[in-house]
């Protein structure tokens, strides 16, 4: 038990203090006597590990040090709400290789249960509102978030305890693990360190099934850089559980401009994480690398300016499984290079077997590609095309529409956000079974036509 002690004057006084899981029990007195004593008991381990560090607070103001030969926080290092969380390889391993099976999950909770760990009972609550009805799964699944409020400290540990309480930390949890996480600062005035959070989420076992994580503001002071978060996600676990991946949930240009965002390489993620299926990145200064996801289904970059190097990264890469492909091309003033030719190959469907998604957007160079598309291979192999938030004009219009021939397979061809005369959306119209073609802008004069999304 710590033991801390007064002397001063005519005081002579100790104080002690011990908590063991929810119990708090104190003892204090004059030095040489046995004193008093107290006992509290608390509801959670999170709450009377508040409570002792606040006493303990208290104490240390008024002038209470800590005895010689005492030591801070007892043999149990303080009371420490986060207990070591238990972990087995093999389970885990038996949930990654099947990981929609419930069965894995029970095996871990009948494990996890002779550990002591609460998530034990964390996932036998969450699975009891499975294949039931609507309205029970809801009284049950209010009792699992009161569930992981009371055990908070124990789930997830004090710092990232913390982090939910800022809201910097966002998750959702499944079968008594964390399934989905988002991290970002919240506001102007947030001081979070989102690449420790992430940090520490993802070297936290309760996310080591982590299916979905997104990114949001890495910071609200100066430019968003994500170099220290891309710099986390490099050096993280390898994981086969993470699915989806966004980097960049912010607004524009209400939280920053687009193009103040600074994203980096994304290069070493796709070895860390070799099972993405979806990856989305939103901002500037992109880096693609050589990329390598046999996996991904889904492919979006958004951004104010792409760069060259970017668009021979998505012409190059190999995509067996690709079903969506959505690219911002942006302004060359904020860094957008390329154009037609450098998309060739993909207009040729190379490396795209599956690709069914193609959108085309934001882009300075849309009447060009109206030229091309009509006899692109890739084409044919199309349910939906977007050209949208370009710089379109009637005359590429009238090319969509001359070869009408060629898209009239398509489910959706969108042309939206462009620069179409009520005539050109007329023309247009009739280029496709289905066309959207609606928030057209007006350029000033006949020079001043430019991609939606620059800045």
């Amino acid at each position: 038990m710590p033991r801390y002690e007064f002397t001063e004057g005519s005081s002579s006084k100790f104080w002690e203090i011990t908590l063991e899981g929810t119990t708090l029990t104190k003892r204090w007195g004059r030095i040489g006597t046995d004193g008093q004593e107290k006992v509290e008991e608390f509801d959670s381990k999170a709450e009377a590990k508040k409570a002792y560090d606040a006493q303990v607070r208290e104490k240390e103001r008024k002038g209470y040090t800590l005895a010689e030969g005492s030591k801070a926080g007892g043999d149990d290092d303080g009371g420490e709400a986060t207990a070591e969380s238990a972990v087995n390889p093999d389970l885990e391993a038996a949930i990654l290789a099947k990981p929609d099976d419930v069965k894995g999950y029970l095996a871990y909770a009948e494990w996890l249960k002779g550990e002591g760990d609460p998530r034990a009972e964390l996932i036998l609550l969450q699975h009891s509102a499975m294949d039931v009805p609507a309205e029970q799964a809801a009284r049950v699944l209010k009792q699992a978030e009161k569930y992981i409020e009371a055990h908070a400290a124990e789930l997830l540990g004090d710092d990232l305890q913390e982090a939910v309480s800022e809201e910097t930390l966002k998750l959702e949890w499944h079968l008594g693990f964390i399934r989905e996480a988002r991290v970002g600062q919240v506001d102007y005035d947030s001081t979070a360190d989102v690449p420790e959070v992430l940090r520490k989420l993802l070297a936290h076992p309760s996310a080591c099934f982590l299916r979905s994580l997104t990114i949001g503001m890495a910071s609200f002071d100066g430019e968003n850089e994500y170099h220290d978060v891309l710099a986390v996600l490099g050096k993280a676990k390898p994981s086969k559980a993470l699915h989806d991946l966004f980097i960049g949930d912010f607004e524009y240009p209400d939280d920053t401009e687009i193009s103040w965002t600074h994203v980096g390489n994304l290069q070493p993620l796709y070895r860390q994480f070799p099972e993405l299926r979806e990856l989305r990145v939103r901002g500037g200064e992109i880096e693609l690398g050589q990329l390598d996801l046999p996996e991904l289904r889904v492919f979006t970059v958004e951004t104010g300016g792409l760069p060259l190097a970017a668009v021979k990264s998505i012409v190059k890469a190999k995509w067996p499984k690709l079903a969506a492909l959505e690219v911002w091309f942006g302004s060359e003033n904020y860094g957008a290079a390329g154009g037609v030719n450098d998309l060739q190959p993909l207009l040729d469907g190379e490396g795209v077997p599956e690709l069914r998604e193609l959108r085309l957007r934001n882009a300075e160079f849309t009447d060009a590609l109206c030229e091309v598309l009509p006899r692109a291979k890739v084409l044919a192999q199309l349910d939906e095309l977007d050209l949208s938030m370009g710089t379109m004009t009637d005359a590429g219009a009238q090319l969509l529409a001359t070869n009408a021939k060629a898209f009239q397979h398509l489910k959706l061809l969108d042309v939206s956000e462009n620069f179409l005369t009520k005539e050109g959306q007329k023309r247009v119209a009739t280029a496709a079974p289905s066309v959207v073609s609606g928030n057209q802008r007006e350029p000033y004069d006949e020079e001043s036509r430019y991609a939606a999304v620059g800045e």
